[in-house]
């Protein structure tokens, strides 16, 4: 086979302590967008394609260890330790609705059909809020064996996936009763787990291992061993045929799903890779890491003709050239330095 070529990635600045968490919202008329969560309480929204800096979401006083944006891309949610899981307006940045928690917030995640969003944390409680009913209590699931690490939702949000910090396993509760009705064994506490884009499969990544569990039946249909200790995953929305995996070792590896066999090895973070999560096409993929940048991979043929790596548009509106070939037209709502949102219409290069 031959040797992989080296790979050049976008790099989003603008963070200044960890990248925790990455999410990438589905393709919207808009396009699609990424928001990252860091240590540094200040969660930022970029257009998923290019990289650009968007805007940033301010008001958390501690770390930011979860984020997520829903269907429409139009409001985020943010876990955090300053004991709170705040829902934003994605368009112009402001705070919609501040949940207040007995503990640190390390997950949230918003139900397919955007009413409800979901947290857990050191409280050993997941907690669902009615975003049609913000000010009425939420419906608890108390019986978390261990401190929360993740959430999801499936099976049109009939069925909540959860993860803990502490303890290995993936469980499976009922939205409605609140009762597990389903346990996914593992040797090490899954610090990720991701829902198929077409709901097939559940990712997982527990200490050096990559999982893939059928998210109907709960068998587990591939296990595969890492160089190292992994700890995120992601497998390839559009053709399932790949996956990529990041942790302790600095560095990005795509991976064939059917085989296990390494395809790709992206150098370029300067500390462990805290998450890993493809694009809503699978064109890209970025990765979150200790060193507080984002990069994003293209996974497709490079077109770029050095090793140098690309910069994205900076916080703060500074363009940056990201080198290419294609010119694209990217119309957007982006929010400015005053905190105002006004429309953007623009030629920038893929």
């Amino acid at each position: 086979m031959d040797r992989k070529r080296v790979a050049v990635p976008l790099v989003c600045h603008g963070h200044s302590r960890p990248v925790v968490d990455l999410f990438y919202s589905p393709v919207t008329p808009d396009g699609f967008f990424l928001i990252s969560a860091s240590k540094d309480s200040t969660p930022m929204l970029r257009n998923g394609e290019t990289g650009d800096w968007i805007g940033t979401f301010e008001g958390h006083k501690g770390a930011v260890w979860s984020c997520c944006l829903d269907t429409n891309a139009l409001r985020a949610a943010t876990g955090s330790a300053d004991f709170s899981a705040k829902v934003w307006d994605a368009i112009t940045g402001d705070e919609l609705h501040s949940f207040e928690h007995k503990h640190i917030v390390r997950a949230c995640a918003f139900s397919e059909d955007s009413h409800l969003l979901l947290t857990g944390g050191l409280e050993k409680v997941l907690r669902i809020f009615d975003l049609n009913r913000p000010e009425a209590p939420p419906r608890e699931v108390d019986k978390s064996p261990g401190s929360v690490r993740t959430v999801a939702w499936l099976h049109s949000d009939q069925t909540i996936l959860s993860s803990c910090t502490d303890i290995g396993g993936v469980r499976l509760w009922d939205a409605r009763s609140g009762q597990i009705v389903q346990t996914l064994d593992t040797k090490s506490s899954v610090t990720s787990a991701e829902v198929s884009q077409d709901g097939r499969y559940i990712t997982t990544a527990d200490g050096t291992s990559v999982k893939f569990w059928d998210a109907n039946y709960f068998g587990l249909v591939k296990s595969y061993e890492m160089p190292c200790t992994i700890e995120s995953a992601s497998l390839e929305p559009k053709y399932g045929n790949k996956f990529i995996a990041g942790g302790e070792d600095m560095w990005v590896r795509v991976f064939d799903f059917h085989t296990g066999e390494e395809i790709a090895c992206n150098k370029g973070h300067h500390g462990p890779v805290h998450c890993v999560r493809f694009s809503p096409g699978g064109e890209s993929y970025a990765s979150g890491s200790e060193d507080g940048t984002i990069r994003i991979w293209q996974t497709g043929p490079l077109t770029h003709q050095d090793n140098d790596t690309a910069p994205a548009t900076a916080p703060g509106g500074k363009v940056k050239s990201n080198g290419g070939e294609v010119a694209h037209k990217l119309e957007a709502l982006t929010i400015t330095e005053d905190g105002k949102a006004k429309e953007k219409e623009e030629t920038v290069s893929a």
